[in-house]
């Protein structure tokens, strides 16, 4: 059976719609309004061999969060109805990355038993990136705060628990890359098909 999803989310502040393929090849199709998150959704999806189309609009005249959360719930929500029964998943994945200067080491763990967690243990400075509103571009700041609005909501609408260390690093742009891939990776493994599992990987029977 395919793994794939569909989602749309449409509020009055975003819209945001996600085509999911969980065993693909790392294909994906990225129209963001935040050129800089464009880039490490494609980074998320090329290492996690993800097929995933994207498309996002949002209040970002206002402010970046909405857009950013609703992302994190649209792909979460994605991912729960693409794994299904999670019928012979690996359900736990991890991974080391190093990006240059910059190592992630992020867990990853698919778990729907009601019991979401997320631990973001990542400093850096607010890095200037670009946003696009129409055909002018408007600098605007990312901090670490707006990526745990993404990793939060994702991790509930997709009920996993996910913990995500940063071990060092100096450039914000390669701490955020090694993040990303080692997202990707890392999800790559929990949602990995075992085949000499039976049923889900639990004791309790249910996920």
């Amino acid at each position: 059976m395919a793994r794939k999803a569909k989602v749309n989310r449409k509020t009055k502040e975003t819209n945001i719609k996600i085509e999911l393929n969980l065993d693909g090849s790392g294909k994906s199709q990225i129209d963001y309004p935040i050129p800089f998150l464009s880039h490490m959704f494609t980074l998320f999806a090329k290492h996690g061999l993800f097929d995933l189309n994207l498309t996002a609009r949002g209040d970002i005249e206002v402010d970046l969060h909405h857009v950013i959360e609703d992302t994190g719930l649209t792909l979460g929500e994605a991912f729960a109805k693409a794994l299904g029964k999670k019928l012979k998943i690996e359900r736990y994945g991890h991974a080391i990355l190093p990006m240059d200067e910059s190592l992630a080491e992020v867990k990853a763990a698919v778990d729907i038993s009601g019991r979401p967690h997320f631990t973001f243990k990542v400093k850096f400075p607010k890095e200037l990136i670009y946003a696009e509103i129409g055909k002018e571009r408007i600098k605007l700041s990312l901090d670490a705060e707006m990526l745990r609005e993404f990793f939060e909501a994702f991790v509930y609408k997709a009920g996993i628990s996910l913990h995500i260390d940063l071990v060092r690093g100096k450039n914000t742009h390669h701490k955020i890359e090694a993040i990303f891939k080692a997202f990707g990776v890392a999800m790559q493994r929990a949602c990995a098909i075992n085949p000499r599992k039976k049923g889900v990987p639990s004791t309790k029977g249910v996920l």
